[in-house]
């Protein structure tokens, strides 16, 4: 399991960015950005997340230059195309199909809705030097949680002088 300080595992995977299957290699990331949130979820359209992942967006986390943010679910690249372009999500998203970097991370759902091998819901921020500067983990992906991960993510990015806005999270009711 990844812990406060540590340095943050390498990962070289695929994703799908701005509607391409490319490959995401974090260190690349690292040298570009000052700081990287990974948020890890279990799969696509999962309510919870997806608020999270669109309050990001509409904090403008994607346009701001020292920050990368990387989504990772256990779904597959054609999910995640459906999925980007229903939330206009701005974010790479991985496929960690098999939960590899979830497992490195210590992140992986032993089984979650009939599913195993597939990340947990968390929230981690690297920072430009690979240290590992937050882990805001939920144990269950549906619990509506106040702070979400990703608002405790805006605070430690702060904390460390990267200037974004603190995303609003906004759960909504299934029908």
């Amino acid at each position: 399991m990844v812990t406060l300080g540590q340095k943050a595992p390498d990962f070289i995977t695929p994703a799908l960015v701005d509607g391409e299957g490319v490959i995401i290699e974090l260190f690349a990331e690292i040298r570009r950005h000052d700081a990287i949130v990974l948020y890890f979820y279990p799969a696509d359209f999962v309510p919870e997340c997806t608020a999270e992942l669109v309050a990001m967006r509409r904090a403008g986390w994607h346009d701001h230059s020292g920050l990368a943010v990387i989504g990772l679910s256990g779904d597959s690249l054609f999910s995640h195309a459906a999925y980007a372009e229903r939330h206009d999500l701005p974010f790479p998203l991985v496929s960690d199909f098999h939960g590899g970097v979830a497992e490195t991370y210590g992140l992986l759902a032993e089984e979650w809705e009939g599913h195993s091998h597939i990340p947990e819901r968390a929230a981690v921020v690297v920072g430009g030097d690979w240290e590992v500067l937050a882990i805001e983990r939920v144990d269950n992906p549906l619990e509506w949680t106040k702070p979400a991960p990703v608002e405790q993510a805006a605070e430690t990015l702060q904390q460390y002088s990267i200037d974004v806005s603190t995303p609003d999270v906004v759960y909504e009711t299934r029908e």
